[in-house]
């Protein structure tokens, strides 16, 4: 059975640094578009970054642009997001998933930043 698990997450200061990690049980990551998602509270889950299968391609949602790195290792099945600069506005639930997010949702890793 499928089961994504999310962590690194925690309370940190305006302009520090996390790195998340997302780990799959039951499925590989192999050969999948995989992305990160958040959901902050009081609004919708939205995209955050998603890479390609190979690790070659990246994408970015405008406001983590430049701050924000996803990277992979399909050997260990794992998907990293390294988080830098991080600001108040970037306090949310952190989700991995397939880019679409057909998968089943883990449970998140809470990130809270502080001004």
């Amino acid at each position: 059975q499928l089961q994504l698990e999310e962590s690194g997450g925690g309370q940190v200061q305006a302009g520090g640094s996390l790195r998340l990690s997302c780990a799959a049980s039951g499925r590989t990551f192999t050969g999948n578009t995989m992305a990160w998602f958040r959901r902050a509270p009081g609004k919708e889950r939205e995209f955050v970054a998603m890479i390609n299968s190979s690790g070659g391609r990246t994408y970015y949602a405008d406001s983590v642009k430049g701050r924000f790195t996803i990277s992979r290792d399909n050997v260990k099945n794992t998907v990293y997001l390294q988080m830098n600069s991080l600001k108040p506005e970037d306090t949310a639930v952190y989700y991995c998933n397939v880019y679409g997010g057909t998968w089943p949702w883990g449970q998140g890793t809470q990130v809270t930043v502080s001004s």
